[in-house]
């Protein structure tokens, strides 16, 4: 593989599993209220967890998880159920009010205080495993695979392909006080319902695909990959 496919195919997989701009309108709702510099330092610290994170496993690989002796359709599986958790408090609106404290007591905070905070709460479901969850890790895992013939260039592009999209991310969420001011909150919690909708779906999916790996014909390969005929 040369250095200019594997930048373009590494990129262009791992923005599609992170999804950037799918997830704005979720960090628009968990930021609700708060002033534009906090929002800004969130998204901030964020990114550079995104980038330290993904880092660390392009180069560890599945040493981490193989000295802990956890599989990656184990880490699949732990990563549906609290996508689910999460989905479930989207659902019942619960998770506007899970961060109505930040607007109440940001005017009273400075800008690093309330990043600190928020990010305190936002790592877990929100980063990991919403943004960073296993289908990006074991990308990053494989594409880590696929540099090792090119090298310390492979290791450069695998670093600056994820801080590209750690940057993407970054700026998508500076956007998030548009789509706040365009859906406003009665829309904010409409969207924010689907989403729950769709992310419960999703974590089903990651259990079903994480069962189905784990063992040999009790789920079936179409609910595995439902539409996978479709697009051959």
């Amino acid at each position: 593989m040369t250095e200019a496919k594997l930048a373009v195919n590494f990129f262009v997989a791992l923005f599609a599993l992170i999804d950037p701009i799918g997830n704005v309108p979720l960090f628009a709702a968990a930021t609700l209220g708060a002033a534009p510099a906090g929002r800004r330092m969130v998204a901030l610290y964020i990114g550079l967890f995104m980038t330290a994170f993904l880092i660390f496993f392009y180069f560890t690989g599945v040493g981490l998880l193989a000295f802990f002796g956890i599989s990656m359709q184990a880490f699949r599986i732990a990563g549906g159920i609290i996508l689910f958790i999460l989905g479930l408090d989207m659902v019942r609106d619960d998770f506007t009010t899970m961060f109505a404290d930040a607007a109440e007591s940001a005017e009273n905070q400075s800008p690093r205080a309330y990043a600190r905070k928020r990010f305190e709460r936002l790592i877990v479901p929100f980063a990991m495993p919403l943004l960073i969850g296993p289908g990006a890790i074991s990308t990053v895992i494989i594409y880590a695979a696929e540099a090792k013939s090119l090298g310390l260039t492979g290791a450069g592009i695998g670093v600056a392909v994820i801080a590209a999209c750690s940057a993407v991310v970054v700026a998508a969420f500076w956007a998030a006080p548009l789509i706040s001011k365009v859906l406003g909150r009665i829309g904010m919690s409409i969207v924010v319902r689907v989403l729950g909708l769709i992310l419960c779906a999703l974590a089903v999916q990651f259990v079903l695909v994480g069962v189905g790996d784990a063992t040999r014909g009790l789920i079936k390969s179409e609910a595995k990959a439902p539409y996978a005929e479709s697009h051959k």
